[in-house]
């Protein structure tokens, strides 16, 4: 049994993360204009978060949410231009050896396969040093293109759940997708 890993720990010496046309770093408060550009959008909100209706919803975003509690949370900056185009952060129940992704993309930057490159860049992170047993994720059924993003991951179709929760007064059907150590070890050889 291999010793075990210090999640938080890892997180705080790795608060930056680069590929090659992006760089995962903190969310700062200076994004909140940039988040507001995607939050207050409704296609890109409709599946993931109440829409934003002001700066200061983005605001409040930031603080709360990422600032809060920064560890595993990362803005998504295109190095290029050096904007913040979306989020993406992973969730990781040590006890369990098992992470949860999530992620928003500003709709300008859709179709140019940053997500999964991004995403990429987490499952590293969650496998390589933190030694994690499988990473899952789960989508809206209706919003197929985050399916596709999991696939282009590796991950795997795992279920499909009926009425699964309570989205804005709805009960939504949602899919679950994971990717286990081994298929990722398989992936990188």
């Amino acid at each position: 049994m291999e010793e075990m890993v210090n999640i938080p720990l890892t997180f705080a010496e790795n608060t930056i993360l680069e590929t090659t046309r992006l760089r995962l770093r903190p969310v700062q408060i200076s994004d909140a204009q940039d988040m507001y550009e995607y939050a207050s959008d409704e296609e890109t909100t409709r599946y993931v978060f109440l829409q934003h209706r002001s700066l200061a919803d983005s605001k409040f975003a930031i603080a709360n949410y990422f600032m809060a509690e920064p560890l595993g949370k990362y803005a998504i900056e295109e190095k290029k231009s050096g904007k913040m185009i979306g989020t993406i952060d992973l969730r990781v129940e040590s006890n369990y050896g098992r992470g949860e992704l999530g992620y928003t993309l500003n709709k300008a930057y859709w179709g140019q396969g940053l997500m999964p490159e991004a995403a990429f860049a987490l499952l590293v992170l969650g496998f390589d040093q933190m030694k994690l047993v499988s990473i899952g994720a789960y989508h809206n059924l209706e919003n197929g293109k985050s399916g596709r993003v999991m696939e282009k991951i590796g991950m795997k179709k795992i279920t499909e759940i009926k009425s699964s929760r309570l989205w804005k007064g709805q009960l939504i059907d949602e899919a679950f997708y994971m990717i286990t150590a081994s298929d990722w070890q398989k992936r990188i050889m």
